[in-house]
């Protein structure tokens, strides 16, 4: 039997105070990294306010205070973790607050999951804690995929305790599963897909193995896919769905974005601390001192295979493959070994790991910290805005998408969002997408909806304006300058485009705030 299908505590002697020093500078580093959510009142990820402002219209529901242009319509969805926990936390706390503590406790997930699977699976810690502080800012979570973040940290717990349970009575297994497909269901449904699929390698490679038989293993597969398979009966019996209509492939951007993954606001952060990380993996995985157990090989070649052909767009969601770096990155540590030849190599690696981590760390804090004067000149804008008034919002860039150019303004994009509840306003760009968010807008305002929309180009707007619009305006927008009274144009302040039409209230370094003279 290998070492790696029977856990020890055993701690070679020489060792001891190697291991000392490592758990020594893991708790440190753990402590900084959880530092920017501490210290940001409102996080500077790109969905972050998006979330936030539909948090607040779910905990003001049925109250004097609810907005009057979104009505909450609850159906068996996934990707509802944060909807069906905050507002529960908001009754004991703010609703900022608890927002945050929600990503915090995601934080925990992932990096308390990464733990725990490594210990079920080795009997010790040793790579996983490095490998999830090295990615808890990835792309992924710093452009503020919450539920996605706390889906895959509960899938980390799940599938470590399964993997305790794995040679126990089967009633065990089969109850624990049952638990966590139910929870993974509601928190988001790529995680729950991450559970199956982790899970599912994992008993295919005990056939290979030969420590299953083909009956027992699929019995085992089949008693992992019932619950799941009821669960989505049920969505259909009730009229429920995942997300909406929609799937594409950008093929082009596979290569790209394992060098892109590490840090979701300098490309050149990224590549440098991605290179930095890869580059020796592969060197160590060459002279065999970096090994995959059997199990662990299926599941990276399965990775592999599902991020190649994976959709980058599934069910409306977006930077599906993507999402899938970082659930390798964080699984796979627990299905390997790293053996250093000697302490000079192995205090080499822990300060590179170390390096990696706090170098996009540091990038995290340059770019939150003064993120906190920004939103804040946002809200203090929203004073000057009629309460119930109809908000738009457009960009000095070219388009909605994310503005690869400068991946530091890109947290700005949702921030007139909040708008619904600081001045109970209607904002197009509000997350509402059926079958994500029980929120949606109420009838007299739906035409304008964009649930998933980015900033509308100045450039389009004035186009309209002006009386030269293009044959493809979307209708929300066809006659802006009517249906809202007040229009946000994010990025560095410029000249009035249309001085007869807008009224300039409010001037920051990332917006100015116009107000619209109606006309006919």
């Amino acid at each position: 039997m290998s070492s790696f299908d029977r856990p020890s505590l055993t701690i070679p002697a020489r060792y001891g105070s190697e291991r000392s020093v490592a758990i020594a500078v893991l708790a440190v580093l753990a402590a900084v990294s959880f530092l920017p959510v501490l210290l940001s009142p409102i996080p500077a990820m790109v969905d972050y306010p998006n979330h936030l402002a539909r948090m607040y219209i779910l905990s003001r529901n049925g109250t004097a205070d609810a907005n009057p242009y979104y009505e909450v319509a609850w159906a068996f969805y996934p990707n509802l973790g944060m909807d069906l926990l905050v507002p529960q936390l908001a009754r004991l706390m703010s609703v900022e607050d608890a927002t945050r503590l929600f990503l915090l406790l995601s934080q925990l997930l992932i990096v308390g999951g990464a733990l725990l699977l490594e210990w079920a699976r080795k009997g010790r810690v040793h790579l996983a804690g490095f490998a999830a502080l090295a990615f808890l800012y990835c792309l992924p979570f710093s452009w503020g995929f919450v539920n996605f973040e706390f889906g895959l940290g509960l899938a980390l717990w799940g599938i470590a305790i399964y993997l305790m349970l794995a040679e126990g009575p089967w009633s065990l297994r089969f109850g624990a599963n049952l638990l966590f497909v139910a929870a993974l269901y509601a928190a988001h449904f790529f995680s729950l897909g991450i559970y199956g699929a982790t899970l599912g390698l994992y008993e295919l490679s005990r056939i290979r193995q030969q420590r299953t038989s083909y009956l027992v293993a699929a019995a085992r597969l089949g008693a992992l896919a019932l619950p799941a398979l009821v669960l989505f009966g049920i969505m259909q019996m009730t009229a429920g769905s995942i997300g909406s209509e929609g799937t594409s492939w950008f093929l082009g951007f596979k290569p790209i974005w394992p060098l892109r993954i590490l840090n979701g606001y300098s490309l050149t952060a990224s590549a440098v601390t991605g290179l930095a990380l890869m580059i020796p993996l592969l060197f160590a995985a060459r002279r065999g001192v970096l090994k995959l157990e059997p199990a662990g090989l299926w599941l990276a070649i399965g990775f592999a295979l599902l991020y190649l052909v994976i959709p980058s767009k599934l069910f409306g969601t977006a930077f599906v493959d993507l999402r899938v770096i970082p659930a390798a990155a964080l699984i796979l540590p627990a299905f390997c070994s790293l053996s250093l030849p000697s302490r000079a190599w192995r205090s080499a690696a822990l300060a590179a790991i170390s390096g990696i981590t706090l170098i996009n760390l540091a990038v995290v804090l340059a770019v939150w910290l003064p993120y906190r004067a920004d939103y804040a000149a946002m809200i203090a804008s929203f004073h000057k805005i009629d309460r119930g008034s109809r908000i738009l919002v457009g960009s000095t860039g070219d388009n909605g998408d994310p503005p690869f150019a400068d991946l530091t303004s890109y947290p700005m994009y949702y921030a007139p969002t909040l708008a619904v509840h600081y001045a109970n306003a209607f904002v197009p760009n509000l997350f509402t997408e059926a079958g994500k968010q029980p929120v949606r807008p109420r009838e007299a305002v739906r035409r304008l909806a964009i649930p998933y929309g980015g900033p509308v180009p100045s450039e389009l707007l004035t186009a309209i304006a002006t009386g030269q619009p293009p044959a493809d305006v979307p209708p929300f927008i066809r006659n802006w300058y009517q249906d809202y009274d007040y229009l946000y144009v994010l990025g560095p302040p410029a000249a009035n485009p249309l001085p007869d039409l807008l009224e300039a209230l409010d001037t920051s370094e990332r917006f100015v705030l116009y107000k619209i003279r109606r006309r006919s």
